[in-house]
Parts: structure tokens; C-alpha cells; sequence
């Protein structure tokens, strides 16, 4: 048997030692998880200290590739990072695309794994095997895009890949991300992770190539993906022509638009902020690593108090929460806010969410004007979304509470600011309101890193009969609890092997031209067989459900925020609305009968068997 797609080499990184290692690659581990987050989870699982502090120094922090990266399959550049996340306290794996995880195994690694903390500013160079830690005090406190460009300036060599943090990280902002070339590892606060490390940056250079075992059945593989699930897949055409900003005009026809902090689902002036308005200002598109679709939008601003900002977006998402949830219609300040968000590595999710349950409290007079630094903190403000941005980043008054999420934040404000923070685990819900779609109600609840949309996506086939996306096509009534869970089953299971293979969200939603893409790459024979790339995809969610039942998580934690069961939504088709509990209840505990495990949502060793993953079971506790 051939084998591609793995270098078969991962580096370990000492920060306070000063030291590296190299090992092997565990094989035995890519057959089981495939590559990327699942890979990742089992070496987390195996040396990461279940109580560890996300910020100390023995938080632990990887950077992995998945076997597609490198080659060129379509759409073949996400690759993820893995830490315990300082926002959640939980798993957090987040990807990007770009060509870092393609450079990397350039550089002759499958996957760094680093810990310690530097004893100043410092940031990890890798050049084709070689690995040093270099001092760096000069580019402490400087944006996202300064430090790439000295980095490349001081190293000589402008080929060079830069994954970084800005000045959030610095201050160890709950919600710091990390940037990949211009893309976010967006959610969770790694980018805090890498501050507390001292770690500013890892650059990486590599003259390699990546090998697939079948080279003559790959190339078929690619072209039947592209042809299918690209340039003949209407659906894929929205990314082409628009990018995923696209997405606001059904979700906001459904009334599924997160609208002031999550009591409207729909937008009155969403004309102002959607793709119509995106194009217009758009004066070029891009594209990840090895992409047709090339949904990058790069928007500049050339009216204004904000004139001449050029910013890479907004996506759908950064559109909603930093626009339509904090009620701002201009869209000149959302492009502004973004790219502050961008230069100083914010997550645009979790920033906008912060912001709008902060105008919200202010509305409410649970916060003054005193305390917000004399900025009218109202919704539809659009120079206080600016303005407040900038003192989250530099942990300034009210900033400094707000750069903790809201989950801390409402602990440290109290007077029942709890009652209005919509977030799950402490991870900020994105743009996909569950009371209008209550399938995404148990897709947060129960996705892995917190609220998340990017574990399953139930609202295509519950809301905009897109049964495209990955789910078998089972009759769901969209108010009916009934079948919820077996179709966020389904689309985990699916997200989970694809997201582990390389493959973008954007593209390719049919397993069998998956799997026919990780068989060519690999080599390995069990994904000839669909079955067996959906069974990976049930493996990694049983492996990363262990790593947070060891976390510290139970059944109650999978638990939607009090809005979404209270408070009626105010506009759209589902004005008047709340998702019941006893709907949401029964769509959980169908859940956990679906997958196998006990009523507080743990793994059973019965189950963790019939997945062949019996070489963890000493990870279980025994009940």
C-alpha cells in the first residue's frame, strides 16, 4: 500500500526550554482521524493536563495540516489550530485557509505542537526542517500587518507564510485571534493563547512537495469535484459570484437575522450592508491556497470619516454581528470595524456580539455613560462601534470588561446583565437565530468548541430545503422537534471527516467525491469506502466529546442562553417566538440515544468500541 499526504514528521516546541524535538508521525492516528483536527484532538487528548490553565504556560497550542494540504485538490487550503480556548475553557479547534498549512508540510511537518512560555517577545521560524526561536521585543505591540511585513523584510524572503497575532493577543483579549496570511483562525481566543506564550508569530518557509498515493485516480478525483461541486453545482455559484455574504438575503428572508443583539430576526436596512453593497465597494476578489471559487471580497471605503480603508471582507457572519447585531446600518463603519478587527486580531463574531449586548445594557440603564467612557453606547451608533472597538483592544475601561466575552463580562457587571448574554459555553452565537431555526438551537448546544455554526449547519435543510448539505434528505417540519437531531448527527459526522481531510466548507457537500479524494491522497484502503470516511467523521466527535467530558463538561453545559427560551423574537416569520424548552429538550436527549451516549452526554465505552476506538477507553472514567 501506497501512502500520500502525510510529511510523517511533527515538531514539538519548548518555549521555556528553548528546545525542539521531532518525532515520528502516529499512523496509526491518521487512519482512525484522518488529519487536521482529528489528529490534533488525539495527540491533545494523549498530553494536555485536563485542569491546565488556557494561559499558562502549559496551555498547550498546535498548528496541524490535513492531507489534502499541499496538493492541488479543489479548495484544498483549510488546515486548523487546536488549543484549549481562554474564552470557553474548552476545546477549541479553529481553521483558516491561506497557504500556511500548505507551507508547513512544505517545511517537512505534519503538525507543531508548543508549549511553555518565552522569556521575551519571540516568534518560531521554521525553514524546510530547521526550527529556531528568535527574539522579537520589535514587534511587540505591533498590528497584524506591520509584523508580517518585518518579518518577511528581516528574514529576506517574501515567500515566507506568517501566522500572528496583534495587539489583542499582546493583552491577552478573551477573544484574540490568530491570522493566517491575511485569514482568521477567528473563534475561542487562541490568539490570547499564543500572548501568554510570548509567542508573537510563527513564520514558515519550505521547498518541499506533497505526494498523493494515486496520482492518475487523483486527478480524476479533482476534476469530478470541481465539475460537480463547483462549476456545474449552482449552490457553489453564490460563493463564486458573491462570496458568503451572500447568505444574508435568505437567512434574513427566513428571519433568521441576528438583529440588536438577538431580539429582531430581521434588518430593516440589510439593503445597506449585503452583497449588493459588498460589490459595489469590491475592487478585487481573492482566493485560499489551490481555490476556483475565490470568494474573497477586498472592499475600500473611498467616502467618509473612515475614506481609504481597504479591508479583505466583510463575510456574511463579520456583516451581521459587527452590522445588523448591534444595529448598524452604515456600511462604512462595519468595513472600518472589521479592519480593525483584522489589523488588531479580534474575532469579528465574538467582537460584535460583545458590543451589541453592550448597547443593550446601556439602553437598558444597567451601564452608564460614565462607565463607557462617555461613548453613546447605542445601537445603530456607528461611531460607538468604533470607538468601543478600540478600547476592548487596549483593555481600556469598559473595554477591559468587554475584552473578557460576555459570559465574564455579565459576572463581573451582574444586575441581571446575564439574562441578556447570548453565548453557549461562553462561545458567542453567530448569525443563525434558533429561535427561527431550532435545529441550530441544538447544533449550539451541543457543537464541541460552543456556539458554533461550523459543527453542522441545520437551518439549509430546516429552513432553505438545501439538502445539499450533507444531510440525507429526511421531511423536517421547521416548528417540529421531531428529526432535528438525527440531521446535526448526520452533518457532524460529514463536517468532522471534511474539515479533517482539508477540504473548504464552501465546497463539495457529497461524501463519496470525498472520500474518493482522501483515498487518492492517502493510500489508505478503508476510504474506498464511504462508510468508512463517515465513520472517521463519528470518531473525532467521540474523541473531542471525551477531551471535554475531561474538561469538565456535562449535560448541562449543553444548554442554550436564556433569550432564546424567554424572549420572543420581535420581527420576521418568527416574530413571537421562543424555542420551548421541552422542543429543545427532546431534540438533545434524541441527540445523545443517536449518539451513543449516557444521559449526561458522555461517551460509553459500548459505543466507543463499536467505533474501534478501544485505545482510549483508559481516557474514560469508569461509572
Amino acid at each position: 500500500m501506497k501512502i500520500g499526504g502525510y510529511v510523517g514528521k511533527i515538531a514539538f516546541i519548548d518555549l521555556t526550554k528553548e528546545k525542539t524535538r521531532i518525532e515520528p508521525l502516529d499512523m496509526s492516528y491518521a487512519k482512525a482521524y484522518i488529519g487536521g483536527k482529528g489528529v490534533a484532538a488525539r495527540y491533545l487528548l494523549q498530553y494536555i493536563d485536563p485542569a491546565v490553565d488556557p494561559l499558562s504556560p502549559e496551555n498547550i497550542f498546535m498548528i496541524w495540516t490535513c492531507p489534502a494540504n499541499g496538493t492541488n485538490a479543489p479548495a484544498s487550503g483549510k488546515y486548523p489550530i487546536v488549543t484549549k480556548s481562554p474564552l470557553t475553557n474548552i476545546w477549541l479547534d479553529s481553521h483558516s485557509g491561506g497557504a500556511v498549512g500548505a507551507e508547513l508540510k512544505y517545511a517537512g511537518f505534519d503538525g507543531l505542537i508548543i508549549v511553555g512560555r518565552a522569556k521575551e517577545p519571540s516568534y518560531i521560524y521554521i525553514d524546510d526542517g530547521f526550527i529556531d526561536i528568535k527574539k522579537a521585543p520589535h514587534l511587540w505591540g505591533k498590528n497584524i500587518s506591520e509584523t508580517r511585513k518585518i518579518i518577511k523584510n528581516e528574514l529576506g524572503d517574501p515567500q515566507i507564510k506568517v501566522l500572528s497575532i496583534g495587539p489583542a493577543g499582546e493583552r491577552l483579549v478573551k477573544f484574540a485571534n490568530v491570522d493566517s496570511e491575511g485569514r482568521q483562525h477567528g473563534r475561542g481566543g487562541a490568539g490570547a493563547v499564543l500572548g501568554s506564550k510570548n509567542l508573537k508569530a510563527v513564520a514558515i518557509r519550505g521547498t518541499g512537495s506533497v505526494e498523493v498515493a494515486y496520482p492518475e485516480e487523483f486527478m480524476r478525483a479533482c476534476e469530478e469535484m470541481g465539475r460537480l461541486d463547483i462549476f456545474e453545482n449552482p449552490e457553489a455559484q453564490f460563493g463564486i459570484k458573491w462570496g458568503s455574504i451572500a447568505l444574508m438575503w435568505p437567512i434574513q428572508e427566513v428571519g433568521a437575522l441576528p438583529t440588536r443583539n438577538y431580539t429582531d430576526g430581521r434588518f430593516e436596512y440589510a439593503s445597506n450592508i449585503d452583497a449588493n453593497v459588498v460589490l459595489k465597494h469590491s475592487i478585487k476578489r481573492g482566493a485560499c491556497f489551490s481555490c476556483p471559487i475565490g470568494c474573497h471580497n477586498y472592499v475600500l471605503i473611498d467616502y467618509g470619516p473612515w475614506a481609504n480603508t481597504l479591508v479583505e471582507g466583510p463575510e456574511y457572519e463579520t456583516a451581521d454581528l459587527l452590522g445588523a447585531n448591534t444595529g448598524t446600518s452604515r456600511f462604512d463603519a462595519i468595513a472600518k470595524a472589521n479592519k480593525l478587527c483584522d489589523e488588531y486580531g479580534l474575532d469579528t463574531i465574538t467582537a460584535g456580539s460583545v458590543i451589541a449586548w453592550a448597547m443593550e445594557l446601556f439602553e437598558r440603564g444597567l451601564i452608564t455613560l460614565e462607565e463607557t467612557g462617555g461613548i453613546e453606547l447605542r445601537f445603530g451608533n456607528a461611531e460607538a462601534l468604533v470607538s468601543i472597538l478600540e478600547n476592548i483592544v487596549n483593555r481600556q475601561g469598559l473595554g477591559d470588561i468587554l475584552a473578557e466575552g460576555t459570559r465574564l463580562a455579565s459576572q463581573k457587571i451582574g444586575k441581571g446583565s446575564e439574562r441578556y448574554a447570548v453565548n453557549v459555553k461562553g462561545l458567542e452565537l453567530p448569525a443563525y437565530e434558533p429561535r427561527a431555526s431550532p435545529a441550530m438551537g441544538l447544533s449550539y448546544a451541543v457543537a464541541d468548541r460552543g456556539g458554533c455554526h461550523l459543527r453542522s449547519w441545520p437551518i439549509g435543510p430546516e429552513c432553505l430545503n438545501a439538502y445539499w448539505l450533507g444531510a440525507k434528505p429526511i421531511k423536517l417540519e421547521r416548528w417540529s422537534p421531531e428529526n432535528k437531531a438525527i440531521v446535526v448527527v448526520q452533518q457532524e459526522h460529514q463536517y468532522a471527516a471534511k474539515f479533517a481531510t482539508g477540504i473548504c466548507d464552501f465546497c463539495c457537500w457529497d461524501n463519496q467525491r470525498l472520500t474518493n479524494i482522501l483515498w487518492t491522497v492517502t493510500g489508505f484502503d478503508e476510504y474506498k469506502d464511504v462508510r468508512n470516511f463517515e465513520l472517521a467523521g463519528e470518531r473525532i466527535v467521540n474523541l473531542i466529546r471525551i477531551i471535554n467530558v475531561r474538561f469538565g463538561v456535562t449535560s448541562k453545559d449543553d444548554k442554550l442562553p436564556p433569550r432564546i427560551h424567554q424572549d420572543p423574537l420581535k420581527t420576521g416569520p418568527a416574530a413571537g417566538r421562543v424555542l420551548r424548552e421541552e422542543d429543545f429538550n427532546y431534540m438533545k436527549s434524541d441527540y445523545y440515544k443517536l449518539r451513543g451516549w449516557d444521559e449526561e452526554g458522555r461517551p460509553t465505552p459500548e459505543k466507543l468500541r463499536e467505533l474501534g476506538m478501544d485505545e482510549v477507553l483508559n481516557y474514560v472514567s469508569r461509572r
